[in-house]
């Protein structure tokens, strides 16, 4: 919301696309989608400033922390400083499906499909679950092929 409301780089439109985009190519949403808006702001000089501006901060931290500390995630405090972050992400979460949501056209598939996905992330995050983002869209893929046959088959017989 900062990159299009406040700021206004990119529209709402070219934010859908670059969600969807940064959610289907492999690494962190947040650097795929920096790369994104460095690149509609600046071209290629533009996409890697605004990945190396996300990438080196948080890689600087990690390996000086990991140079000073072998056993970090031992440190009760750490550890539950991590779980305090994994509900601060799945509320990240929660607050972008919402508004995505509210933005979508009023058809209930489609709402129902994306309040499915939406909540699918959230048990993944909260549980710690390792699965894929690829094997999550290939789910919704397979989910999505099947109600549009069910529903042109249906639709046919009319």
């Amino acid at each position: 919301d900062i990159c299009v409301e406040r700021k206004k780089w990119i529209t709402h439109e070219e934010m859908m696309q670059m969600t969807v985009i940064a959610e289907s190519t492999p690494g962190p949403i947040a650097i795929n989608a920096a790369t994104y808006v460095g690149y509609k702001r600046g071209g290629i000089p533009g996409s890697v400033a605004a990945t190396v501006g996300m990438v080196l901060p948080s890689f600087v931290i990690i390996y000086l922390i990991s140079t000073v500390l072998d056993n970090f995630l031992e440190i009760t405090l750490i550890a539950n400083a991590f779980k305090g972050i994994k509900i601060g992400v799945g509320l990240l979460i929660f607050t972008v499906a919402l508004s995505m949501l509210k933005k979508m056209p009023p058809k209930l598939l489609p709402r129902l499909i994306a309040g499915c996905a939406c909540v699918a992330m959230l048990v993944i995050n909260f549980l710690s679950l390792n699965i894929s983002s690829i094997v999550l869209m290939l789910i919704a893929g397979v989910i999505s092929l099947i109600i549009f046959a069910a529903t042109k088959k249906g639709g046919g017989a009319k």
